[in-house]
């Protein structure tokens, strides 16, 4: 799998070899060329100023030679791209206004879909990832990162148990914070449910109470009615010569008795008025019943409106909070009071439970404290073992790089906080712990015997510094599970025969991996399979980047620019077939 074309901003294309390609050219210019393009095929950010001007949009497009089965190219078939003979086929269109679009194997696929492929496609190693690389929170992580699955494996299992005590101490710490608060909480609970509970209301005893304080209060009108309503349908015994109802319906019974049998439809009104005399006759007798029934009572008056005002009074109160935590307002009646009052007396089984939850939370978090330091101790241990074989790995990529005495080592170490402090106790000892355990790493340098190891951005000079970082970014790469590396001009401050090393070095290591170097030393570009050259030509509106492959006089003419700014010194020229001729013998 290697990277095969990189077509860039002005139509320029790039033909990468498998083995060491180096380019070359003015300041900035192969930067712009080879690194932007190439992070913006591998899902960086883009700039609307990458598009010249007048233009509407800039585009990259990128061939990637990937192997059958591989991550890069499931990844991409699952996304529906297809490969061209081996080959995937990656483009990034920016346009002038900013947006950005990509497609993979011809298909339109989110960016991050792009940055999610350059990690089993490209490793970039420049100038910034050095920087970062001389804080100690990186180095630890670097660190981590070279261990691979040795350091992964506890690691994650420490990171799960911090993840719990983490939530463990934040409820212990909320309960304990709020106590006060929760225990006025309970308080005001426990005397609405004792009022409650001391009323004892009745589901729907409102809806009842209301009707009978109804009636009640209009005893008499009820009587009065229903007793003249009686007296209309069944007669009034004191009143002899007045007609009711009763009488009248039976006097049309008897008036159509005579004839029903000369009609059926006459017949069937004559029923009717049978079945209406019977119904009077019912509803007479129940309207007796009913004035009978009706008893005006001021005692049970003033009992009834005395407990609908208890009711009212709650209803007031709590008929119209939540039922629970997140539920809705009640509705104001008897009901809802009894809704509020079950939802209370759990809530107050809960805060009262909060003596016996603080009790199980601190054993709880005890106990992660223990387990965590465990963790830990094993997390220092795996990453002892790897900070011995990255410091032997560099120091000996160091050895290579012409610095033969020096000797790098990786410091790790823990910070003690005061013994009531927040920390783990290990080795009885109270150190500081975070996410990634309770180790700090930083790599160290012996520059020659004798000296004692310092952090390497104060033990190293410039040209010391660059070929240490070199040496970490090259054992990093040996670790990283990707096939095409680029170093952005990781060689900047060396010279002479440490830069001799350092092409050398990228040499060996392009045997076994694709490499993409852009850089200003001819001795490192002598090393290169393959010299690229960018050049920016103007004519005086535009200005454009070339791309051109380096060959035989060429390359001997750009080397000699590279050495001394002279293509036709002949010092320069002969420095530089002697620089190729070093090169190639040093490389068999």
């Amino acid at each position: 799998m290697r990277i095969q074309s990189l077509g860039v901003i002005d139509d320029a294309v790039v033909e990468l070899s498998p083995g060491f390609t180096a380019v070359t050219g003015e300041t900035g210019a192969g930067k712009t060329m080879v690194v932007t393009s190439l992070g913006l095929l591998l899902g960086g950010r883009a700039d609307a100023a990458l598009v010249r001007i007048g233009a509407k949009s800039a585009v990259v497009e990128g061939r990637v030679a990937v192997g059958d089965g591989s991550p890069a190219a499931v990844r991409a078939e699952d996304a529906g791209a297809e490969l061209d003979d081996g080959a995937l086929l990656i483009s990034r269109t920016v346009s002038a206004e900013g947006r950005s679009r990509a497609h993979l194997g011809g298909r339109g696929v989110p960016v991050g879909l792009l940055g999610e492929l350059a990690e089993d496609l490209v490793a970039v190693h420049g100038q910034t990832d050095q920087q970062g690389l001389l804080k100690p929170a990186r180095q630890r992580q670097a660190l981590d990162r070279y261990a691979g699955d040795a350091v992964a494996a506890p690691l994650a299992k420490y990171s799960a148990a911090y993840r719990r005590l983490r939530a463990v101490s934040a409820e212990l710490d909320e309960i304990i914070t709020r106590a006060r608060e929760r225990l006025q909480e309970a308080d005001l609970l426990r005397f609405g449910l004792d009022e409650v509970a001391g009323a004892e209301p009745r589901a729907g005893e409102d809806v009842e109470l209301a009707a009978e304080a109804e009636r009640l209060g209009h005893a008499e009108a009820l009587a009065a009615g229903s007793a003249a309503a009686h007296a209309a349908l069944a007669g009034d015994p004191a009143d002899s010569e007045a007609v009711d109802a009763g009488t009248l319906v039976a006097g049309a019974q008897r008036a159509l008795a005579a004839v029903r049998t000369h009609d059926p439809a006459l017949a069937g009104l004559a029923d009717r008025l049978t079945e209406v005399g019977i119904l009077l006759g019912d509803v007479a007798q129940e309207l007796a019943a009913y004035g009978d029934g009706i008893d005006a009572d001021p005692l049970r008056l003033a009992a009834v409106e005395e407990r609908r005002s208890v009711l009212t009074h709650l209803a007031r109160k709590y008929g119209h909070e939540p039922a629970a935590a997140g539920g809705e307002a009640g509705d104001g009646s008897v009901s809802a009071v009894l809704a509020w009052a079950e939802a209370g007396a759990a809530r107050l089984a809960e805060l009262d439970g909060d003596d016996e939850r603080i009790g199980e939370l601190t054993a709880e978090r005890d106990a992660l404290r223990g387990e965590l330091a465990l963790l830990a101790e094993a997390l220092t241990e795996a990453r002892g073992d790897a900070a011995e074989r990255f410091g032997a790995a560099v120091t000996d990529e160091l050895t290579e790089l012409a610095m033969p005495h020096a000797r790098v080592t990786v410091d790790l170490r823990r910070t003690e906080v005061a013994a009531d402090a927040d920390g783990l106790e290990i080795g009885g000892r109270n150190v500081a712990y975070g996410p990634t355990g309770v180790d700090e790493a930083e790599l160290l340098l012996a520059p020659h015997p004798g000296a004692p190891p310092r952090p390497i951005a104060k033990g190293a000079s410039g040209g010391e510094l660059s070929r240490v970082m070199l040496a970490v970014e090259v054992v990093f790469a040996g670790s990283d599970p990707v096939p095409t590396y680029l170093f952005d001009e990781v060689d900047a401050g060396v010279g002479g025969k440490a830069a001799v090393e350092v092409g050398r070095r990228l040499a060996r290591l392009a045997r076994g991996a694709q490499v993409v170097v852009v850089t200003h030393l001819p001795q490192v570009a002598a090393f290169a399979d393959r010299q690229l050259l960018v050049e920016k030509t103007s004519d005086g509106a535009v200005t454009r980047s070339g791309v051109t492959v380096l060959d035989g006089e060429a390359r001997v003419r750009e080397l000699s620019r590279m050495l001394a700014g002279q293509e036709d010194s002949e010092t320069a020229r002969a420095h530089a077939e002697e620089l190729l001729a070093a090169a190639r013998a040093g490389a068999e």
